[in-house]
């Protein structure tokens, strides 16, 4: 049995657990995948350190959690053939074309904003994994907040009036459409090389429609909003249903400030989170840094999305 050692990601936050002791042999322990499936189940993070830094250990993680999914696009990098590499993606940053926006007096490349993934589909992956292959020696941190904490930690009004609604969403990687939670001086400089490419192939397909609470088998509320490609609530006027987005948004931001971990990389890192509980963001990084994440994919459905009738 493989003796795991267990520490909060960050002390007074319930949100996340660092793991050090898990090794490729380890994994084919029954008890301990059980051990890990319950604890990510409770943390809704769990972060790997001093594990192989290989697509082969990534693999083998992310199956403890469900098996593995092709990421929807097409257009998205792969790493690797074949059915062993199921689902790894390569997200770069290329200097000399990569992507890159402007956040007050900042330029950044691959800042991301508060999202859950796949909220463009009327299904949600269970979980992502990620890990580092080449890391900028300044920024380029992946941030996660807890939608249980930030159902409790924004007000009530918002409370009140957000529950029992839905959120529409579009697959929507330009970053200069983002509405909700834009930063205060915010534009985008530079498309990313793979941006029009996704939009082209998602164009026609419907909008999502996800619930902006939702509650989980143990009893607890998530806040589920995604600032990043919502369109919308269904049901209400442009002009009402845009008010109470921004509200909303505006206090999940607020509220991340305080009850997020921010993960600062190293190359024997891996992450895994709760997509259906989690947001996560990026922090961006200089444009001159390269930058390279791994990801994989967990299939499952909370069984909760769906498309919008057309």
């Amino acid at each position: 049995m493989t003796d795991l050692t267990v520490q909060p990601a960050r002390e007074g936050l319930d949100l996340g657990a660092r793991v050090r002791g898990v090794t490729l042999a380890g994994l084919a322990d029954e008890g301990l995948r059980t051990e890990l499936v319950a604890l990510f189940e409770e943390r809704g993070l769990l972060i790997f350190e001093g594990v192989e830094p290989s697509s082969e250990m990534q693999v083998a993680i992310s199956t403890v959690f469900g098996p593995l999914k092709d990421h929807p696009s097409k257009a998205t990098p792969r790493v690797g053939d074949g059915d062993d590499l199921l689902g790894v993606i390569e997200i770069r940053h290329d200097p000399a074309k990569g992507g890159m926006v402007q956040v007050g007096d900042q330029l950044l490349s691959q800042w991301l904003p508060w999202h859950f993934d796949h909220c463009y589909n009327d299904e949600l992956n269970r979980a992502g994994v990620l890990r580092s292959v080449e890391i900028p020696s300044e920024g380029g941190r992946t941030g996660f907040v807890d939608g249980i904490a930030l159902y409790d930690a924004v007000s009530p009004d918002i409370r009140e009036r957000i529950e029992g609604e839905t959120v529409r969403y579009a697959m929507d990687v330009i970053l200069e459409n983002l509405e909700y939670a834009r930063p205060d001086g915010f534009t985008e400089v530079r498309q990313s090389a793979q941006a029009q490419g996704v939009m082209d192939e998602y164009a026609d397909r419907p909008l999502a429609l996800h619930p902006a609470v939702w509650t989980r088998d143990t009893g607890e509320k998530v806040l589920h909003v995604s600032p990043w490609m919502a369109k919308g609530i269904a049901g209400r006027s442009a002009e009402e249903g845009d008010g109470l987005l921004h509200a909303v948004c505006d206090e999940i931001v607020a509220a991340a400030r305080d009850l997020s971990y921010f993960h600062q990389w190293t190359p024997t890192d891996m992450v895994v989170w709760d997509n259906w509980r989690v947001l996560h963001s990026v922090s961006g990084m200089p444009p001159d840094q390269p930058r390279c994440m791994h990801r994989t994919t967990i299939a499952g459905d909370y069984g909760l999305g769906r498309f919008e009738a057309v």
